[in-house]
């Protein structure tokens, strides 16, 4: 964090470089701190990101997370903190858990120039006072294969940048959080909530928000077979999946298809430039790749989308749903579905639906009502429920 103190009078530069320093010290001790202590949250490393929100501390990290063998793995993730004075107990904070950006490293969010423009919600937040992390997930910004809509790897991930966020100096985030995700970043928060409690016991989920989440893994799959964005998500999870589970690629994939699906995994998801990249690829999926007409009517793929389709929340958490009522990706009749089995679970569910909107949009249109949501959360205020309209 560049500065002239030259030029200042000592009360002057007391006051702005004082807080450097406190940061540029905690963030030196990170690395040293971090070679004996590989719990989940744990610091490995951090480094102040430039171009960030003005007033705020942006912080590129690496953390510990848990894999799914239960061994310690590196995730790196950024955490934004507010300027101000820190309330008593602590700034809440928001998890923010990403979209679809790619299943190979170099797709990390956390990497990409735009990548305050992709938190949405952002500026209001930290207007809020609210500390903000969001993790890349395994394997995204890390050497390990990505987990692409594996839930519970997902979840451990946002949550520990939580803890991640209460061991950086500065942040002064306290033990409330909500998760707020769009797509697979709503797959993850809602994942979030079913593990938390477990998890991470010491923490407090107050609530969780999700935009367009994916939910019915087989059904958005047998769904969206034959379409650009199905055909993308299909093969970047058998893709992923296959690595991850040793689940067989060829059981399912035509071997024409397997060289166009590894091409596939190669590619980020983060502008149009890559959407654009992608068309040539996808249009080698178009004649059908798949030796199975759903992936659901095959071992071990059936088992491992119902183990990555997230059920019912715990009722106490309350939930706000915003789905887009033009999306040809996340159905908007799977997202009512899924709102219904949480308001026959007993949570408060504030739903959403947007005329006209598609799955791109969905999370910035609704972003301010997401965001206020959370303020009343983080108040206490009682959450609102329409589970009984239509």
């Amino acid at each position: 964090m560049p500065f002239e103190a030259s030029s200042w009078r000592r009360g002057s530069a007391l006051r702005v470089v004082g807080p450097c320093l406190l940061l540029l010290l905690a963030l030196l001790a990170f690395p040293r701190a971090a070679r004996s202590d590989t719990s989940p949250g744990a610091l490995v490393s951090a480094e102040a990101m430039p171009g960030g929100p003005e007033g705020a501390q942006a912080v590129r990290v690496i953390y510990w997370s848990t894999s799914l063998s239960g061994e310690p793995v590196k995730v790196s993730g950024v955490i934004i903190s507010p300027a101000g004075e820190p309330p008593a107990g602590g700034r809440p904070v928001v998890a923010w858990a990403h979209p679809t950006t790619g299943v190979v490293s170099r797709c990390a969010p956390s990497l990409a120039s735009g990548f305050f423009g992709s938190v949405q919600g952002l500026g209001e937040m930290l207007q809020k006072g609210f500390v903000v992390t969001a993790t890349d997930y395994p394997g995204l910004g890390t050497p390990e294969v990505h987990p692409y809509l594996v839930g519970e790897s997902e979840a451990r991930a946002v949550i520990d940048t939580v803890r991640a966020a209460r061991g950086l100096a500065g942040t002064h985030a306290g033990d409330r959080f909500v998760v707020w995700g769009h797509s697979q970043g709503g797959h993850a928060a809602l994942f979030t909530g079913i593990i938390a409690a477990r998890y991470a016991p010491e923490l407090k989920l107050v609530g969780v928000a999700a935009a367009a989440p994916a939910t019915d893994l087989a059904t958005l799959m047998s769904d969206d077979m034959g379409t650009s964005g199905g055909n993308n998500v299909t093969a970047m999870t058998l893709w992923s999946w296959s690595r991850v589970y040793g689940a067989p690629l060829d059981a399912v994939v035509t071997a024409q298809a397997e060289p166009v699906v590894d091409h596939l995994a190669g590619l980020c998801l983060e502008s149009l430039s890559d959407a654009f990249s992608r068309l040539g690829p996808t249009e080698g999926l178009k004649k059908g790749f798949l030796k199975v007409d759903n992936l659901a009517d095959r071992e071990p793929w059936r088992r491992l989308l119902a183990e990555n389709s997230p059920g019912p929340l715990p009722a106490h958490i309350p939930v706000f749903l915003a789905q887009g009522a033009s999306d040809p990706l996340v159905r908007p009749s799977i997202t009512e579905a899924y709102r219904d089995r949480l308001c026959k679970a007993g949570n408060r569910v504030d739903f959403v639906l947007l005329a006209k909107v598609g799955h791109l949009f969905i999370a910035r249109d609704t972003a301010a009502d997401a965001v206020a949501w959370m303020a009343a959360r983080f108040a206490g205020q009682p959450a609102p429920d329409n589970c009984g309209q239509r």
